[in-house]
């Protein structure tokens, strides 16, 4: 019996998908229970590591001006 980790499972589910598909996914995902996260987390981990520096610095800005300018700075907003 072969064994996959989290990561590997959520790949293989989305794999496949269009990129229609794996909007919808994000969508669904975003702002949903947190039994989405880790998805949310392995497809953010794919973006980052084939990101560039400059993306990530730019995500990171991004992140951060959204936890220190937003009041209360809840998530699920």
């Amino acid at each position: 019996m072969q064994t996959i980790d989290l990561r590997q499972a959520i790949v293989m589910r989305v794999q496949d998908n269009s990129a229609s598909e794996l909007s919808e996914v994000i969508e669904d995902s975003v702002g949903a229970d947190e039994r989405a996260l880790p998805g949310l987390g392995v497809l953010f981990e794919m973006i980052w590591q084939q990101s560039s520096e400059p993306e990530q610095s730019r995500m990171v800005d991004s992140l951060y001006k959204h936890l220190h300018h937003t009041e209360h700075a809840n998530p699920s907003q």
